[in-house]
C-alpha cells in the first residue's frame, strides 16, 4: 500500500500543474506559486508522502480541483462508491455461480464418450479469453439492447438496466472459473481415493459432489483476488460504457479533465479494494483447506 501510494504521488507530481487549478488560463504565475505552496506541492517528495499518509489515516482525501472545485472528495465518493460496490459484488456472485456450474458440467462431460458440452465450453472460454474485453463489452451492449430490449444506459431505479453491466463485468471471470475448475476436477477424478470410492459402489453423483468437487474447490480459492482485480479493472470501462455513476467512470472522467487530487484519491481507494480482495483470498484458502493453520507449533509454521 505504501509503495503504490508513494509511486502514484510521485507520478502525479510530475504531471503539469494545470490539474490543481479550475481556471488555470486566468491565473498569474505568482498566484500559481502561492496555490502550489498552500497545497504543499513545493515541499520535498518525502515530506509530501508523509503528510498525505497522515491525512489518509484521518480519512481526509482532499478536495476536488476540477470535477467539483473545492468539494470534499470523501463526499463525492460517498455518492459514487455504493453503486460500484453493488455492481462489483453482483458481478462476482454471478461469475461464481455460472463459472462453477459451467466448470462442473464441462468436467463431467469430459468423461463421456463424445464430450460435446466440454468442447462447447472450451470454445466459449477460448473466445472470451482471446477476444479483447472492449470488443465483447460493446457487442453485449449492442445485441443486448437490440435483441432483448435491455436499456443501453444505466438507471439505478430500473433493475433491468443492471443486467448488461453486471453480465459484462462477470463474463471474463465466468470463463476463468470454468476452465480452472474443470482442470482441477479432472485432476481429482484420476486420483486413487476417487477410484476407491467408485470401487465401493458409491453413486456417481455423490463421488463428483462429495469427493471431486469438494477437493477441486480448494486450490481455486486462491484465484479470488485475481477475480477482484479483474472486476475492478473492468469497471473502469464498463461504467463509462453504460454511464454508470460509479467510481470507475469517475476515474476515467477525472483523468480526462486532469483532476489530479481526485485521481490520486481514486487510485488509493482501488488499491485498498484490491488488497482487501487479496486478504480475502488468503483467509478463504485457510478456511477451506484444513492443511493450513495460522498458529505455530513447536517453534515451526504449518
Amino acid at each position: 500500500m505504501v509503495a503504490v501510494v508513494s509511486i502514484v504521488l510521485l507520478l502525479l507530481r510530475a504531471m503539469p500543474v494545470e490539474g490543481y487549478f479550475n481556471d488555470f488560463d486566468k491565473v498569474s504565475q505568482t498566484q500559481i506559486d502561492v496555490k502550489l505552496t498552500q497545497l504543499g506541492l513545493k515541499d520535498p517528495a518525502p515530506v509530501q508522502i508523509v503528510r498525505y499518509f497522515g491525512r489518509l489515516v484521518k480519512g481526509d482525501l482532499g478536495v476536488s480541483s476540477r470535477y467539483r472545485a473545492g468539494y470534499p472528495i470523501t463526499r463525492i465518493l460517498a455518492a459514487k462508491a455504493p453503486v460500484s460496490i453493488r455492481l462489483g459484488c453482483a458481478a462476482l456472485l454471478i461469475s461464481l455461480l455460472l463459472g462453477f456450474a459451467l466448470g462442473i458440467r464441462m468436467a463431467r462431460s469430459s468423461q463421456t464418450k463424445h464430450a460435446l458440452f466440454d468442447r462447447l465450453g472450451i470454445l466459449f472460454v477460448v473466445a472470451v479469453q482471446t477476444v479483447p474485453a472492449a470488443v465483447y463489452h460493446i457487442l453485449i451492449q449492442l445485441y443486448g439492447t437490440e435483441i432483448f430490449g435491455f436499456p443501453m444506459l444505466f438507471d439505478r431505479r430500473n433493475w433491468t438496466s443492471w443486467i448488461l453491466p453486471v453480465f459484462s463485468l462477470s463474463l471474463g471471470n465466468i470463463s476463468f472459473y470454468a476452465i480452472w475448475l474443470r482442470r482441477y476436477m479432472r485432476d481429482e477424478s484420476n486420483k486413487d481415493y476417487v477410484r476407491l470410492a467408485r470401487a465401493k459402489g458409491l453413486p456417481e453423483n455423490r463421488v463428483w459432489r462429495g469427493h471431486i468437487l469438494r477437493n477441486a474447490v480448494v486450490p481455486l480459492v486462491q484465484y479470488i483476488p485475481e477475480a477482484v482485480l479483474t472486476t475492478v479493472m473492468g469497471a473502469l470501462y464498463v461504467e463509462s460504457l453504460y454511464s454508470v455513476p460509479g467510481m470507475g467512470g469517475l476515474l476515467v472522467q477525472a483523468i480526462r479533465i486532469q483532476d489530479n487530487t481526485l485521481v490520486q484519491a481514486l487510485v488509493v481507494l482501488f488499491t485498498m479494494i484490491s488488497m482487501a480482495g487479496m486478504l480475502l483470498g488468503d483467509l478463504l484458502l485457510a478456511f477451506v483447506d484444513p492443511r493450513i493453520a495460522f498458529e505455530s507449533r513447536r517453534g515451526g509454521r504449518r
